[in-house]
């Protein structure tokens, strides 16, 4: 538990580093803008119509991943002109740029979820490129799909200019029959339609209304997670994760954060500044005390990386286990993040957290204040059920629990949010892909108490490390839920719910125990104890060891081969570089 103290002064630049004239000279733009050798450079801006006021004030790039892609992104070029104005105001001059995203709800259920992971690395490592290749002084970054906003983040982290993420805002939910539903109920759907317990009209009837309008999707899942986390981590403005996507006030924090970002060069304060341990201790509390997706012990570790801290799944996992659930949101509970906005946003559960001692007040954000600071004068709100005090939690225990054993030496992952049931006994039912496996389901051959086993879907085994969100909403479609579990070295939809186990590690693709078991053998999993085993004996794994063989994956060239080739175990964050412990000079110091 952190210990609450009395709240420090707002950390003051480093040495050397403060700008309050904003004086190029001192600024990474420099190299493409100052002096009679940069004429040429000079040239390109003139035929953009810039002025040479505009070519003489610090340059901020403002990256989107923008597209038409999905309606997680389709708002964010609105909000990115609403930061260039902001950035305008306050002496600055703003570079618009996009990079790409992958969309899970698109890509979830075939080939294309391969995709998904890598995503977030050429996210980081593109708005890395962009940056360094125009000698950009700072970044406002905007995103809405899973894996882009940690994307961002990493990129920030990685540069280490002064920088601010903004979230571009959840869906609306959708309306069926009286509810509140979202994309994870189609999912279900399809389930339920398998099973002969909903009919192809009543199905078209839900896809129709699931989602209303631009955004991502609705419940506590990844992107709504990584929100939450972008101001626990004291990256964005406070209050800026919570408004839907539609809504106006949205470009109200946009031209915030780009008046703020400027205020941020004249400070020298960075991003290394503000994503210190302990702010990344608060990041994890926050999603566990919101139920958040098990791919938040994924993207904090690499976030970390960054920076040059070890912050892996064990270290996530202890704060998980000591954290308080307090916020009843989806998939585990019944709200939505529309909800949560309307009592207050994710501030009313940093504030209940702070109150309690599990966040480390004194931590610096983009305000140039610490989040204690931030949380002033936040109530906690009367006559709603969204939160909880944090005096009478849903569980004692965060929503997200960490599992080691026999068959997970580097550990794993399940998210028991909502979940009544937290022991499962069973023979294992193995596959080795997804697809085998989502078929086997779809056709039912499977037993109640089974533990479906899908391997070979790691990061470097996948490659790419897919969700699996598809075969688990089919088995809770059929109404199974409750009634089997499933392990996987993949990982799982922030919008899954059951007994789902993923991240284990090691993977099967570099001889992990997981790759070693067999069908029938008796798989145990305690939530509680924390264990995940495997009744097979260590002289019987090492005799299943020496037969075992490396598997070739389809994928021998391309992006997906070049991934397979650098990136490490889900423990360590699944990253692709030595991080920010190796590295000698900082972009930002140019």
């Amino acid at each position: 538990m952190a210990t609450k103290k009395k709240t420090a002064a707002p950390k003051k630049a480093r040495s050397g580093r403060a700008n309050p004239k904003l004086d190029k000279a001192k600024l990474p733009s420099r190299h493409v803008t100052v002096g009679p050798e940069r004429a040429p450079h000079r040239s390109y801006y003139y035929a953009m119509g810039m002025t040479e006021k505009e070519i003489a004030q610090p340059f901020v790039g403002v990256v989107t991943t923008w597209n038409e892609a999905a309606p997680c992104n389709i708002t964010l070029g609105r909000q990115a002109q609403a930061v260039k104005k902001g950035v305008k105001a306050n002496g600055g001059t703003p570079r618009e740029f996009t990079t790409i995203t992958v969309t899970d709800g698109i890509a979830m259920g075939h080939q294309g979820m391969k995709s998904s992971l890598i995503s977030r690395e050429v996210i980081a490592d593109s708005t890395e490129l962009t940056v360094r290749g125009h000698c950009y002084d700072a970044i406002v970054g905007l995103a809405g799909c899973d894996k882009s906003l940690p994307g961002l983040m990493m990129a920030m982290v990685r540069l280490n200019v002064p920088s601010i993420f903004m979230y571009g805002g959840s869906i609306l939910p959708g309306r069926f029959r009286g509810k509140d539903v979202t994309v994870i109920d189609v999912f279900e759907g399809v389930g339920k339609f398998a099973a002969g317990q909903m009919d192809a009209a009543e199905l078209h009837e839900l896809e129709c209304v699931a989602c209303p309008s631009a955004g991502s999707c609705g419940g506590q899942y990844t992107a709504n997670t990584m929100a939450c986390v972008s101001e626990a981590i004291g990256l964005a403005l406070p209050g800026s994760a919570g408004a839907p996507a539609p809504y106006e006030t949205r470009d109200q924090y946009a031209e915030a954060s780009g008046k703020q970002i400027v205020e941020l060069i004249r400070l020298g304060i960075r991003p290394r500044d503000i994503v210190t341990r302990k702010a990344l201790e608060n990041a994890a509390r926050v999603v566990a005390a919101t139920g958040g997706s098990t791919n938040g012990a994924l993207h904090l570790p690499a976030i970390a990386h960054e920076a040059g801290i070890r912050f892996d799944l064990d270290d996530v996992a202890r704060i998980f286990k000591s954290t308080p659930y307090i916020a009843d949101l989806k998939p585990g509970g019944r709200y939505v993040a529309k909800d949560m906005y309307e009592i207050g946003g994710v501030q009313v559960v940093l504030n209940e957290l702070l109150k309690g001692g599990f966040i480390h007040g004194d931590c610096l954000t983009v305000t140039g204040k610490t989040i204690e600071q931030n949380l002033k004068g936040v109530t906690f709100p009367k006559n709603q059920d969204v939160v909880r005090p944090i005096s009478n939690p849903i569980t004692r225990t965060g929503g997200v629990v960490g599992l080691k054993g026999n068959l997970a030496p580097r550990g794993a992952i399940v998210k028991v949010a909502g979940m009544s049931r937290l022991k499962h006994v069973g023979p294992a039912r193995v596959f080795d892909s997804e697809e085998a496996a989502f078929a086997a389901v779809q056709a039912k051959k499977y037993k109640e108490g089974d533990v479906i086993v899908i391997r070979y879907e790691g990061p470097k085994g996948g490659p790419g490390m897919r969700e699996m969100l598809s075969t688990t909403s089919a088995i809770y479609g059929q109404g199974m839920g409750e009634k089997i579990a499933l392990i996987t070295d993949g990982r799982f939809s922030g919008g899954t719910r059951g007994f789902c186990v993923g991240h284990v590690g090691p993977e099967a693709a570099v001889g992990g125990p997981i790759g070693l078991i067999k069908n029938g053998d008796i798989i145990t999993i305690d939530a509680v104890k924390g264990i995940l085993s495997v009744d097979v004996s260590a002289k019987e794994f090492a005799a299943r060891k020496k037969k075992w063989k490396p598997r070739k994956t389809a994928y021998q060239s391309g992006t997906l081969w070049k991934y397979a080739q650098t990136v490490g175990d889900a423990h360590d964050g699944a990253v692709t570089h030595p991080g920010g412990a190796k590295e000698v000079s900082e972009y930002a110091d140019i």
